[in-house]
């Protein structure tokens, strides 16, 4: 075959610094989702399907392009909109994601499932924390985590 095809989502999952409560109000998160959209398209050749998240933090469904490793995206994707957080308010300036991601893989069938999922991250966070969810995340994806280096 001389054509190389490629089609991977992924469900990123990343948190602010110690899960401070930063991405407040909601129309900064909307400014976000915008600008890491652009950033993924733009940079890593990686479009957006869905982003979402509450105040501390992010879910980013996306295609992962097949010319950058899965790392250089989530690393691009956070290196940039840090910057652009950090210009945004005099209260953000020192404002950093946590060093981890999570990155889970979704299926084709399942992708409609995980929009609605990020769509509905108030309502689910009502119910649960951010660490809950992120257990169960990786619980359901079969990755057992160390909760001494999991949380920063």
């Amino acid at each position: 075959m001389s054509q190389s095809l490629a089609k991977v989502a992924i469900h990123f999952v990343f948190s602010t610094k110690h899960r401070k409560p930063l991405l407040d109000p909601l129309e900064l998160r909307e400014q976000l989702y915008a600008y890491m959209a652009t950033i993924l398209r733009d940079n890593v050749d990686s479009p957006a399907i869905k982003i979402g998240g509450v105040e501390d933090h992010v879910h980013a469904l996306l295609l992962l392009s097949r010319k950058f490793a899965l790392a250089d995206v989530a690393q691009e994707m956070k290196t940039e909109t840090s910057k652009w957080l950090k210009k945004q308010a005099t209260g953000l300036k020192s404002f950093s994601w946590q060093s981890g991601y999570g990155a889970f893989s979704v299926s084709e069938s399942n992708i409609d499932d995980v929009k609605r999922y990020i769509a509905n991250q108030q309502e689910h966070h009502r119910k649960m924390t951010f660490e809950e969810e992120f257990r169960e995340l990786c619980r359901r994806h079969g990755l057992e985590i160390d909760e001494r280096y999991v949380w920063d």
